[in-house]
């Protein structure tokens, strides 16, 4: 059974992640493509944070207990892995802050564009280019 929702688990993750990515090459708004972003982003971060769990019981949290003799080989079996949890809380903060940017850039390109349409920016890019930056 518990092979069974381990399975789904991953499953369910791997195809968020698939949505994710289409609505990132496929969906013409930028606006869709950042929120497909984001769902990319976090299923990512859940598929790490899935990696780093085991399968034993009773889990443990990754904090050294007191001494006792066998006390450290029993962590050793029954914690989880502390590195992918601390990768996540990076990856975390790192896709918040990119988000932000990437929001102010497509409020940008619709302040002086008026759309936020690939398909329209791409008509008017001999115009943009004209321009200048």
């Amino acid at each position: 059974m518990i092979a069974f929702l381990w399975t789904l688990t991953l499953l369910s993750i791997i195809a968020t992640m698939l949505i994710g990515l289409y609505g990132i090459a496929r969906r013409p708004s930028l606006v869709k493509k950042l929120i497909a972003l984001t769902i990319f982003g976090d299923a990512v971060n859940l598929f790490v944070v899935a990696l780093g769990y085991r399968l034993i019981y009773p889990v443990e949290p990754p904090i050294l207990p007191e001494w006792e003799k066998g006390a450290l080989s029993n962590f050793i079996a029954h914690s989880v892995d502390p590195l992918p949890q601390a990768l996540v809380i990076t990856a975390v903060v790192i896709g918040m802050a990119v988000n932000v940017l990437i929001a102010f850039a497509i409020i940008q390109m619709y302040r002086i564009y008026g759309s936020t349409d690939v398909r329209n920016l791409r008509r008017k890019l001999p115009e943009i280019l004209r321009e200048g930056l």
